[in-house]
């Protein structure tokens, strides 16, 4: 059963009890990511995150891996382009640990000036490593082009040169104005007590406190159609087409959800039965949607070799217009809501799967929806629905093309659209 309270200081908190578990995951989101930066401090979102592991006012880095070491327990974090968060799951016997791990990194971080510079080489590896990794580098080109001159075009990581300047007194700075409690929400998922918990966690956070209310951002992103391209002498060509798609929170999301697991969600999609069991095209062959505040990015990706770009490209868009001609049945329509609420039910078995999708619900919406209630809006979903949405987001004149690789933007306007897919 999902429990939601407000502490004093403003930060949310939300839990379920899962007595048939030994687990508890204890997870800290923010809602701040790389949208939030602006161009001066680009990457520094990402770099806190880092930091927060570096040093408390009472543990070094040291200290917190090794308690957290000491119990067998997990510690982690990442950052998105709308939030962060920190989390750790541990035995149930280990809950406090955890508690104290957390709440002492975020309640109390040092931003050491000596670490700082250390911890500098670190990112600056890890953008290296997304300069060597073309499926990554393929979504960050996307994005930073159909999105250019907005918060969206942003990538996590940041820039070496901005990631570069950012001093103590900027993390200081943006730290306090952007980590606050009004804009927080800790989710605890497990085998625990919840009034036991919440009483801890509001001992735990009764430092997080900041001077002035929370100011939230004003976020603006407006999809431009492109065509892209980054030229790198690699073995395959990355390729990727986009459309502007809803963003998070709607109801359009659970027919956009069906409506990618047929095209290019798994092994029996029609983009991975056409492309690679079919015509043995390309290995990686997918779609997805990125859904942000206000706006949605839909994307057709795939990795396969230079002389085959043309004929995979066609079969593609070949594809996405069946979609038009070759209609969803009512079958398919059933078989797709079971294997979506499958996946998303077998997850749930775990406690920091449920920690995580509490936690990013309460953060992003405002409100946690149970299993029924998901379950219920996958099964209202009708073709006229799917369709609707469909035709809303395939446009031939809003198709956007990147590509990473041994390919020029002159090979990239062979694929466009200007008659659309139906």
């Amino acid at each position: 059963m999902y429990r939601k309270a407000t502490l004093n200081g403003g930060i949310t908190v939300v839990t379920e009890r899962i007595p048939f578990v030994r687990s508890v995951s204890f997870g800290a989101w923010i809602r701040n990511g790389s949208r939030n930066e602006g161009g001066a401090h680009g990457g520094i979102s990402h770099f806190i995150e880092h930091m927060l592991f570096k040093g408390t006012g009472k543990r070094t880095a040291k200290m917190i891996a090794d308690e957290m070491d000491a119990v067998g327990g997990q510690l982690n974090a990442y950052t998105t382009k709308e939030y962060t968060c920190f989390f750790a799951r541990t035995l149930d016997s280990h809950f406090d640990v955890a508690l104290d791990i957390i709440s002492d990194m975020i309640v109390d971080p040092r931003f050491d000036e000596a670490e700082i510079e250390k911890e500098l080489n670190v990112i600056l590896e890890e953008i290296n490593m997304v300069e060597d990794s073309p499926e990554d580098l393929l979504h960050d080109l996307l994005e930073e082009r159909v999105y250019a001159g907005s918060d969206l075009a942003l990538p996590v990581l940041g820039a070496k040169e901005s990631v570069a300047a950012v001093d103590r007194g900027a993390f200081l700075e943006y730290y306090d104005k952007n980590y606050h409690p009004e804009n927080a929400v800790l989710a605890v998922a497990g085998n625990f007590d919840p009034d036991d918990a919440l009483k801890k966690i509001a001992e735990a956070f009764a430092g997080f406190k900041r001077g002035s209310a929370y100011k939230k951002p004003e976020l603006s992103a407006v999809y431009h159609p492109v065509r892209a391209v980054r030229e790198k002498d690699i073995e395959q060509v990355h390729i990727a087409f986009g459309f502007p798609s809803v963003g998070s929170g709607t109801d359009e999301t659970y027919p956009l959800l069906i409506l990618n697991t047929v095209l290019g969600g798994g092994m029996s999609s029609r983009l991975f039965q056409k492309i690679r069991e079919e015509n043995g095209l390309s290995y990686s062959i997918y779609s997805h949607n990125s859904s942000f505040t206000g706006c949605g990015l839909f994307s057709v990706c795939a990795a396969l070799a230079a002389n085959q770009l043309e004929r995979t490209a066609e079969l593609i868009m070949e594809e996405i217009g069946r979609l038009f001609t070759d209609r969803i049945t009512d079958d398919t329509l059933r078989k797709t809501k079971e294997q979506i609420k499958s996946n998303y039910m077998l997850s749930l078995e775990s406690s920091a799967s449920r920690m995580s999708s509490m936690g990013r619900s309460e953060l992003m919406l405002g409100r946690v929806l149970t299993p029924e209630e998901l379950i219920e809006k996958i099964d209202a979903v009708d073709l006229n629905a799917i369709y609707d949405i469909a035709e809303r987001v395939f446009v031939g004149s809003n198709m956007s093309t990147a590509a990473v690789g041994s390919v020029s933007e002159d090979d990239l306007k062979k694929f466009a659209r200007p008659g659309g897919f139906y």
